[in-house]
C-alpha cells in the first residue's frame, strides 16, 4: 500500500493541474520552477556554479563526497522546461546517496535549440568530466523523464564517438520514445496526474526539430543499444511512460546491454522528486546510489572516502 506522502503529493497536484497545451514554452518553465521553489535542499548541501565545456551547470555535492566519483545529471522537463535549479532538491539527494559529485547541467532545450543540440552538451560535459581527471570506470549518469531519454541517446552518441563509457547509468522514468504509439499513453492516462499523451507530442514537436518523432537521436528506444553499460530503469506503475521503460528494458537486453526494470507499485512520474514527503522516493533515490556504488565497485560500508 502507498504511503500516506503519496496521498498528499496527489492532493498537492490535484490543486493545481498540470495543462501543457494551455500555457506559452514561457509560462510552462516559470511554472515548473515556482512549482519546484519549495522542495527543500539537503542541508549542508554544496553548490556551485560550473561552465563544463562550454556548457552552464552547476557541481551539486554533499559534505565528504569521493573525489574520484562523478555522476552527469540530466534534468528533465520535455526538453522544454527544467533546470539545475528545478531539480536541485534530486540532485542533492542523489548526491548524498551516491557519495559523489553531481554535474548538473543546463542543456540547451527546444523550441530554441533543436535535437541534437541536447546531446551535443551532455557529449561535452562528459568530455568535461573526463578532462577533470575522473575515469570513466568513476562516471556514472543519470535522469529523469526527459532526461532520461537524454541520459540513453548520450550513452549512444559517447559509444558512436568511441569515447569510454561511463559504469552504468540511471534513466528514471525515462521518456525514450517520442512517436506517441505506447499504448500506456492511453491505459494509464486515468492515474497519471502529471504527464497526458497530448503535452507530450506538443514537447517533441519543441524538440526534434526537422528530424522525425522515430530518429534514434530523437527517440533513443530505437537506437542501436549493443556495448551500452548496465542501466538501473525505474518508474511508476501509473505512469502513461510506464512502456516507455518497459520496452527499453526490452530492447536493452536484446542488445546483450545488462538492463534492471524496477516498476514501483503506484507511484507517479518521477515520483523520486519527492523523497522529502514519500519513503518510497527517498528509498528508491538509495537504490540509485547502491547501484552506482556496486558498479563503480564501491561498497556500501566504504562509501564515504
Amino acid at each position: 500500500m502507498a504511503s500516506e506522502g503519496l496521498k498528499q503529493v496527489l492532493e498537492l497536484l490535484a490543486a493545481a493541474p498540470i495543462a501543457e497545451g494551455e500555457k506559452t514554452v514561457q509560462e510552462q518553465r516559470d511554472g515548473m520552477v515556482a512549482a519546484t521553489a519549495a522542495f527543500p535542499v539537503a542541508e549542508g548541501a554544496i553548490i556551485e556554479p560550473v561552465t563544463a565545456n562550454g556548457v552552464p551547470g552547476e557541481w551539486v555535492s554533499m559534505p565528504g563526497a569521493s573525489d574520484k566519483h562523478a555522476v552527469l545529471y540530466l534534468h528533465g522537463g520535455g526538453y522544454v522546461i527544467g533546470s539545475p535549479i528545478t531539480h536541485r532538491s534530486l540532485a542533492a539527494a542523489i548526491a548524498g546517496e551516491t557519495n559523489s559529485k553531481l554535474l548538473v547541467i543546463d542543456y540547451r532545450m527546444g523550441p530554441e535549440h533543436a535535437c541534437p543540440a541536447a546531446i551535443d552538451d551532455a557529449v561535452a560535459a562528459y568530455q568535461f568530466l573526463l578532462d577533470q581527471g575522473y575515469d570513466a570506470a568513476n562516471i556514472a549518469i543519470s535522469g529523469d523523464s526527459a532526461g532520461g531519454g537524454l541520459t540513453m541517446a548520450t550513452l549512444v552518441a559517447l559509444r558512436d564517438q568511441g569515447m569510454a563509457l561511463p559504469a552504468a547509468a540511471a534513466p528514471i522514468s525515462p521518456w525514450v520514445d517520442l512517436t506517441g504509439n505506447s499504448p500506456t499513453l492511453v491505459s494509464r492516462a486515468d492515474v497519471d496526474p502529471m504527464v497526458q499523451k497530448d503535452g507530450l507530442l506538443q514537447m517533441a514537436d519543441h524538440y526534434r526539430g526537422s528530424l522525425p518523432n522515430d530518429d534514434p537521436r530523437v527517440s533513443p528506444l530505437f537506437a542501436d543499444l549493443k556495448g551500452l553499460p548496465p542501466l538501473l530503469i525505474q518508474v511508476g506503475d501509473h505512469e502513461t511512460l510506464l512502456g516507455d521503460s518497459e520496452e527499453l528494458d526490452k530492447r536493452a537486453k536484446a542488445a546483450g546491454v545488462e538492463s534492471t526494470l524496477e516498476i514501483w507499485d503506484e507511484m507517479i512520474h518521477v515520483f523520486h522528486m519527492f523523497h522529502f514527503m514519500m519513503p518510497e522516493a527517498a528509498e528508491a533515490n538509495r537504490r540509485i546510489g547502491e547501484f552506482f556504488r556496486t558498479k563503480w565497485g564501491v561498497a556500501a560500508a566504504n562509501a564515504a572516502e
